[in-house]
């Protein structure tokens, strides 16, 4: 059996112009219009493979090929097609679309499996729009927390009524969710979005693991005051607690040099935001990873007590809030197996390496094991319209997975 790049090339670039910004940039949001449309093609392309689609109570894009024994668990594959506000055409998208591919392949090589095939895009895997990401895997699988549906978008529509809007019934979450052991395993192709494999001029990865998130939302609050009359001595300056705050993250997260310990605050918000007032309140998002968790415990301690520290030196209050809070998670040792099998008979030299970001992956480890096949990223570039990979690289990628469901199919 071989894989149709004309066909997978052509899905990629009918997938680009949906949500296009720029020339190649992408504009996605969770529960959007966008993704509306985004699911609407990719259904056409499953239904095509021989599945049937619909779209669950989580905002889930789920198509399912039925297999000779209904009663066995699922082979899963999957990703997702939200983007970042300002993101590229490859992430997320590969891992559907090659995914597609790989059933297309089966089905017109008239190939009945016995166990059923799902591939699902998960709804906001990305977390931008309501500041806590893998909504939809999480969904399936029961763990959304308390609180989750009322979080708010810039716009102040809350993830209830984006719901909602969607078409979605959120009365129906509980009998969407997945029982126990009906998946047998979960696969997921994405970019790399990290430099490592185009340093090394490798095509494709083995994922090991990923490493465990940790997100959190700072709001600092001091006194604002006339910036031409208050003493530098007498201020309550928000802004300079937070970027005392933010140098702190960054050292904190390289004092081990090599480590792959990274640390990151990606929005600031200031109020009042007039450049002669004295700032009075900043909120920032912080993003701390590392695959080792008993380091990221205790960079997160240190982290802490510079906060502390920062606030008391500059007269300021704080709250610090949790927003998502995940250990490193590892990959199932038969599965990279398999994956190293395929690659040496297809005689690719693929490193195994660690994922820094998340992937939907990460909360399904919790209900059954997985694998991740990483795809190289130009530059290491991702988040951003630049990211690239190349069409022969994500066919090579997809050629692998389509023989790694074929393997796993035989178990």
């Amino acid at each position: 059996m071989e894989i149709n790049k004309t066909r997978l090339q052509q899905h990629f670039e009918a997938m680009s112009l949906i949500g296009k910004i720029g020339e190649t940039g992408t504009n996605r949001p969770a529960h959007s219009t966008e993704e509306k449309k985004a699911f609407e093609l990719t259904a056409q392309w499953m239904q095509d493979a021989g599945m049937k689609t619909h779209i669950d109570s989580f905002g889930n894009l789920i198509g399912r090929l039925e297999g000779k024994n209904n009663s066995l668990p699922v082979l899963m594959m999957g990703s997702h097609l939200d983007s970042q506000p300002y993101g590229g055409r490859f992430d997320g998208v590969a891992g559907v679309l090659c995914a597609v591919e790989v059933v297309k392949t089966l089905y017109d090589n008239n190939i009945m499996p016995e166990r059923s095939i799902e591939i699902i895009s998960f709804a906001d895997e990305e977390g931008w729009r309501f500041n806590k990401g893998l909504f939809g895997s999480r969904g399936i699988l029961g763990k959304l927390e308390e609180g989750e549906l009322q979080r708010k978008d810039k716009d102040g529509i809350t993830r209830e009524q984006a719901l909602k809007n969607f078409g979605c019934d959120i009365t129906k979450f509980k009998q969407d969710e997945y029982k126990q052991n009906s998946i047998y395993c979960f696969l997921e192709l994405h970019i790399e979005q990290g430099p490592v494999l185009d340093i090394a001029h490798k095509p494709i990865g083995v994922v090991s693991g990923i490493s465990g998130p940790l997100w959190a939302t700072l709001k600092l609050k001091g006194m604002a005051g006339h910036a031409g009359s208050v003493p530098m001595a007498l201020r309550k300056d928000a802004l300079v607690g937070a970027a005392e705050i933010i140098i702190a993250l960054n050292e904190i997260a390289t004092q081990i040099p090599g480590a792959p310990t990274v640390g990151t605050v990606g929005t600031l918000n200031i109020f009042p935001a007039s450049r002669n007032i004295i700032p009075e309140e900043v909120t920032l998002t912080i993003d701390l990873r590392d695959i080792d968790l008993e380091r990221r415990h205790k960079y997160e301690k240190q982290f802490k007590e510079k906060i502390e520290a920062t606030a008391k030196k500059h007269g300021l209050t704080y709250s610090l809030t949790e927003d998502t809070n995940s250990e490193p998670r590892y990959c199932a040792n038969w599965i990279k197996e398999i994956i190293h099998t395929q690659c040496k008979q297809l005689n690719i030299d693929a490193p195994e390496l660690m994922s820094g970001p998340f992937h939907d992956s990460l909360p399904l480890s919790y209900a059954t094991d997985y694998g991740m096949i990483f795809i190289r990223s130009k530059d290491g570039i991702s988040h951003n319209p630049l990211e690239y990979s190349s069409y022969e690289d994500l066919a090579l990628g997809t050629t692998v997975l389509l023989r790694t469901v074929t393997e796993i199919l035989k178990r």
